[in-house]
Parts: C-alpha cells; sequence; structure tokens
C-alpha cells in the first residue's frame, strides 16, 4: 500500500500511525530501537503490505494493469488505490480528508527525531504535495513521473497514469472491495 492507505489503516494511536508511515524506510529485522508502538505501528505496516498482496481484488487489480509494466504493476496498484481513498474519502471516513491530512502531518513532525533521514527529507513533499494531489487523475501522472525519476533505471512508471484511465471503473471496483476487508483486517490486530 502507498502513503495514504497505510494513514488511514492506522487507527487512532499516533505511534502507530508513525511506525505506519515508517515501513517502507526501515527494513530488516524490528528490534528494540524504537519505542513498542512505534515497533508495532512498523509491524502494521508489513503486515497490510502482506495482506494487500494476497487479497483477491488486489491481485484482480494487477492482473488488469498490462504486462509491459512487470513487478511494478503492484507498485501502481497502490498508488490507484490511494487515488481512489484520496477521491472518495468520504466514502471511507467520517473525518474530512484536509484535516486528516493535517493532523497526520503534525503527528509525524512531533515525532520528527525518531524518522528515518529519507522519510524526514521528504515529509513535507508527502503531506503538502502528494497526498494532495492524489485525488486527481492529473496529480498521480505527476507523482507517477516523479517516481520513475527516483528509481534510477528504466521504468515504466512515468506511464502509468495511462493504465488508470483504461480500466478505471473496474480498478475503482476492486478498491472498494478491498478497504472494507483490509480495515477489518487490521481492526483484528490493533483494534483500530
Amino acid at each position: 500500500m502507498n502513503f495514504l492507505a497505510h494513514l488511514y489503516l492506522s487507527g487512532d494511536d499516533p505511534e502507530i500511525l508513525v511506525g505506519n508511515m515508517m515501513g517502507d524506510f526501515v527494513k530488516g529485522v524490528l528490534n528494540a530501537s524504537y519505542p513498542p508502538r512505534i515497533t508495532k505501528g512498523l509491524e502494521l505496516h508489513r503486515r497490510i503490505d502482506s495482506f494487500a498482496g494476497r487479497h483477491p481484488s488486489f491481485i484482480a487489480s494487477k492482473r488488469r494493469i498490462s504486462g509491459d509494466y512487470g513487478h511494478y504493476r503492484g507498485v501502481l496498484v497502490d498508488l490507484y488505490y490511494d487515488h481512489f481513498l484520496a477521491a472518495e474519502w468520504d466514502s471511507f471516513s467520517d473525518e474530512p480528508f484536509e484535516p486528516f491530512v493535517a493532523k497526520a502531518w503534525r503527528i509525524m513532525r512531533a515525532h520528527d527525531e525518531i524518522l528515518p533521514g529519507r522519510l524526514r527529507a521528504r515529509l513535507e513533499e508527502i503531506f503538502t504535495q502528494w497526498l494532495p494531489s492524489y485525488r486527481q487523475v492529473d496529480g498521480v501522472a505527476a507523482v507517477l513521473r516523479r517516481m520513475a525519476a527516483r528509481v534510477g533505471r528504466p521504468n515504466p512508471l512515468a506511464g502509468g497514469a495511462v493504465e488508470l484511465a483504461l480500466h478505471y471503473v473496474e480498478l475503482r471496483g476492486d478498491c472498494f472491495q478491498f478497504f472494507p476487508d483490509a480495515r477489518r483486517y487490521v481492526e483484528g490486530i490493533v483494534g483500530a
């Protein structure tokens, strides 16, 4: 899952939210390097990613995307699901989108000293540019172009918005099947 999905699935515990957001930036065995609730958030991140990779709707979404995208299909689906989550936020949450994002950013900044450097360096960009841009297909396209440039080797990510447009209705349906299941799964872990 991508940033917005991890934020959304973190529940109400600020430290779990921080750990969940740190997940892509912390690799390897988790030890006592972080406070227990941050570690639980890191574990939750990994479990959500594993759950997504096995979920029938996520698998169906990956299959909808051209094989030309190879292993990047999962990356694309992560971002597409963040798009649907952002674009139709009111279908998923009672809290309005902008206050939710602002609150999550405040929580992340309050834990600045514990954040991995790469995340800390991108935090403002994530919260002020990326997350708000997820609401529009053009915003997703711009994020994909930036991601493609960061990979450092030739990749098809920059063209990924084409697949979103081609399969929009079907991908949206997959997403709307996925998130209720993901929410129940997370509630079973942290009582979110």
